[in-house]
Order: structure tokens, then C-alpha cells, then sequence
């Protein structure tokens, strides 16, 4: 979780202060055109930039939902049963608090800044939408408990192997 929100914090911070808002540098152009590219936008909307009608109605909406995941995903996260599931609330902690709890509250949007094309992926979308470090870390999250359900949900944990304690007295006997 911590290692997510610094990451996802120092990146967006060099974005802000390094690329101009709406400015975007095509990474790899020679090798790979404008495939991806690293930019500055700000989306006080949720993911692919959905929003309500009203920039405060965005902002309590989306720091109260937050507050509630992160309180639900501390529940979860106390009854987890592997270590794979640990990993993924952590990334889910740390992708929402890095979002939601420290982005809107203090600037009032998320600053998002990796864009790629994905063509004749989806009909009619000529790239992917933008997103960050933190959007990164819930996706990744999200398929670490998809696996989690398909191979390991149901099994119980390995039981450790006993420890044969050799009682001399009793081979003496």
C-alpha cells in the first residue's frame, strides 16, 4: 500500500511540475510512434473521466465512496486467507488512497498522465484512457483476486508440515 502511494505521489508530482497541463511527449517515437505517451491531464471525473453534472458533487461523492472502500477493504483485509489476497487490498488501498484521499481533497482532481493506443481495439476509441500509477495498482489488484477466486477461493492454506519430535524414552523402551 505505502509503496503504491509513493510511487503513485512522486509520479504525478514530477508530471505537474515538469509537463504543462494538456501537453503530452511520445515516449519510444523512433521504435514505436505514438503507441505510448506520458502527458498532464486532470479528470475531476471517476475512470475514462465518467462524472456527475457538478465539480462538488464529484468531489464528496467520490472521497465518501472512498472512505467507505477503504474501510470495507480493511474489513476484508482482516479476513484474508492468502497471501495473494493481501497483496491485491494493499494494492486497492493504496490505489484509492492515493486517488480519492489525497488527490481530490488537496487539488480537487486526479492528475492522470499515461495514454496508449489501442487500435481498432474498441470501436470507435483511438487510445486508451488516460490513467496513473495509482489505476494502475487497483487493476492489477482486481485480476490478482480474479485468480485468487478461479484457483485458489475454497482451498484451504497449505498445513504445515509436523515436526517429528524424537522422544528418546520411548525408543529406549
Amino acid at each position: 500500500m505505502a509503496a503504491v502511494i509513493i510511487a503513485d505521489q512522486v509520479s504525478k508530482l514530477v508530471v505537474r511540475s515538469s509537463i504543462p497541463r494538456g501537453s503530452w511527449i511520445k515516449v519510444g517515437e523512433k521504435l514505436w510512434g505514438d503507441f505510448l505517451q506520458i502527458g498532464h491531464l486532470e479528470n475531476t471525473g471517476a475512470a475514462f473521466s465518467l462524472s456527475l453534472p457538478n465539480p462538488l458533487w464529484n468531489k464528496a461523492f467520490f472521497i465518501g465512496t472512498s472512505v467507505l472502500a477503504v474501510i470495507f477493504i480493511l474489513w476484508l483485509l482482516s479476513r484474508a486467507t492468502h497471501k495473494i489476497q493481501v497483496v491485491a487490498f494493499g494494492l486497492v488501498l493504496g490505489g484509492a488512497i492515493g486517488n480519492n484521499l489525497i488527490d481530490r481533497p488537496i487539488l480537487g482532481a486526479v492528475t492522470d498522465f499515461i495514454s496508449f493506443d489501442i487500435p481498432d481495439l474498441i470501436r470507435g476509441m483511438e487510445r486508451f484512457p488516460v490513467f496513473n500509477i495509482a489505476d494502475s495498482a487497483i487493476f492489477i489488484a482486481m485480476c490478482l483476486l480474479i485468480v485468487d477466486m478461479i484457483f485458489l477461493s475454497g482451498k484451504k492454506a497449505p498445513k504445515p508440515l509436523p515436526n517429528p519430535e524424537i522422544n528418546l524414552s520411548d525408543k529406549e523402551q
